[in-house]
């Protein structure tokens, strides 16, 4: 392929978002944020690059992502930077440098980036929805960021979704079992596979998490990281698991849900579709990260939160054939053969009533108009001819349903519209938008 075929191409791991499918993403997005808002979290913005040690610090050098897979650059300042691998550091740093009132809850819709190889639903450039609540270590505010994500997943109908649920202790805890770990390991370094044979000493951990057939074998009798929690954290992990209960969200309990970040402590969580190849089958996850704003500059601060994967949770919707969404439809489309005058002015009112309009443009013939106007999916055609314009009418033509066709004048073409749009949430009508979100 010549350098000009690549160069009108979307590069490699990236894709494009276009319209009509589009109109899935924005459901999806005002779905999200109706939710979330009702939980008291706002919409917030970061850069898409960050200093690199907001990344190095948060989420660790030896996970993989700081080490194989961030995008890293100097810029012409010299400093080095990175585009953002995933939403919670760069919202904590946000946090450390704003300190805005505690609790602080706040949510995301944000490009992440990530040179791995692309797999189904996860891209190099792919996309995140998020929360991050910080402030509170009551284990009830794990029950909520926990509860949302399950809600954000079955709003979209998703039913085939397991919910794994850890917790990684604390700093107290967590390093006596990791050197167990390490020696349970140790003694069966030869049964691992090669990547984590030669890591095992750096990050025992990870090894769990391997999907590798010999670690599974290896790491099926493993010490478990719940068995040797200490007081605090156990307690914790049991008000968590209570309230998920009373709240009816089903849970399983994953000794091997370990996350990839050196920022999570306690409460750990990943949703996992049935619907889609097991070893592709997250679409979200996230828990408590309650040392991440000191190790970013900040106050000690908990923190909770979590990330869902739009292209895979759209791919687990395909999978179970639920979340298909239709692009709005017009409520009208002006045809005009007299020149333009009448249809830009007809349109413009149409709009600003606050009803979906088009036009043709270039002066196209009556025929070629329609059929525009059908292809367009509008309830109605407005008609503008010679007669019309000296009579200061449209004809109003019902394209979807049925009926007769009818003048009506110009001042009164708003009303004639509104009365012809088909009956909210019925089969023609729009898909939600974010006014129309219960």
């Amino acid at each position: 392929m010549t350098d000009d075929a690549n160069a009108a191409r979307a590069p490699s791991g990236t894709h494009d978002v276009l319209w009509p499918e589009s109109t899935r993403w924005e459901t999806l997005l005002a779905l999200f944020a109706a939710q979330v808002e009702r939980a008291g979290y706002g919409l917030a913005h970061t850069p898409i690059f960050e200093e690199v040690k907001v990344f190095r610090r948060g989420i660790g050098t030896g996970s993989d992502v700081v080490g194989k897979e961030m995008y890293e650059f100097e810029d012409r300042g010299g400093r080095m930077l990175a585009l953002r691998p995933e939403g919670t550091a760069p919202l904590v740093r946000a946090f450390v440098q704003h300190r805005p009132a505690l609790p602080w809850k706040a949510w995301y819709a944000t490009p992440a980036f990530r040179y791995e190889r692309p797999q189904a639903g996860r891209y190099r450039q792919h996309h995140q929805l998020g929360v991050e609540a910080l402030g509170p270590a009551d284990p009830d505010l794990d029950v909520e960021v926990v509860s949302l994500a399950d809600g954000a997943l079955r709003s979209v109908g998703l039913t085939d979704i397991v919910l794994k649920l850890n917790s990684m202790g604390d700093a107290l805890c967590r390093p006596a079992y990791v050197e167990r770990l390490r020696a349970y390991l140790a003694e069966r370094r030869d049964a691992l596979c090669d990547e984590h044979a030669q890591r095992l000493e750096s990050n025992p951990l990870r090894v769990l998490d391997c999907k590798r057939p010999q670690c599974r074998q290896a790491t099926d009798a493993a010490p478990r990281l719940v068995e040797v929690l200490c007081d605090p954290c156990a307690a914790h992990f049991a008000r968590v698991r209570r309230g998920l209960e009373a709240l009816g969200v089903p849970y399983r309990l994953d000794h091997r849900l370990v996350r990839g970040f050196d920022y999570y402590s306690r409460t750990t969580f990943e949703f996992a579709s049935g619907a889609l190849d097991a070893a592709q089958n997250g679409v979200g996850g996230g828990g408590r990260y309650d040392g991440l704003v000191e190790m970013l500059g900040g106050p000690p601060t908990p923190g909770i939160g979590f990330g869902i994967g739009i292209e895979r949770l759209l791919l687990a919707c395909d999978a179970e054939q639920v979340f298909a969404v239709d692009p709005p439809r017009l409520d009208a489309f002006v045809v005009d053969v007299t020149g333009g005058d009448v249809a830009r002015d007809v349109t413009w009112r149409l709009r600003q009533a606050g009803l979906r309009a088009d036009r043709a443009f270039d002066g196209r013939s009556m025929k070629s108009q329609l059929k525009a106007a059908d292809r367009s999916g509008a309830a109605v055609a407005l008609l503008v001819g010679p007669q019309e314009v000296s009579t200061r009418t449209v004809i109003v033509k019902p394209l979807r349903g049925g009926g007769d066709q009818r003048p009506v004048p110009v001042a009164e073409v708003v009303e004639a519209v509104r009365a012809a749009r088909p009956t909210a949430g019925g089969p023609e009508g729009p898909p939600p938008t974010r006014r129309d979100v219960p």
